[in-house]
């Protein structure tokens, strides 16, 4: 389930923090939800849980 507090940012906010994101998405295994002006636009994942998905 997706933490509404964690997992959905804006994407200044990833611009910012990337490493800090890779590494939240490494351990927790979710995809980030990325916003602009205010509306769902992207959803990035970490490379190991995509392969996961797919099979």
């Amino acid at each position: 389930m997706i933490n509404l507090n964690r997992d959905i940012q804006s994407l200044s906010s990833f611009k910012r923090n990337t490493s800090e994101f890779i590494q939240q998405m490494k351990e927790t295994g979710k995809p980030i939800v990325l916003t602009v002006n205010g509306k769902a636009e992207l959803v990035v994942q970490d490379a190991v849980s995509y392969q996961k998905f797919l099979v």
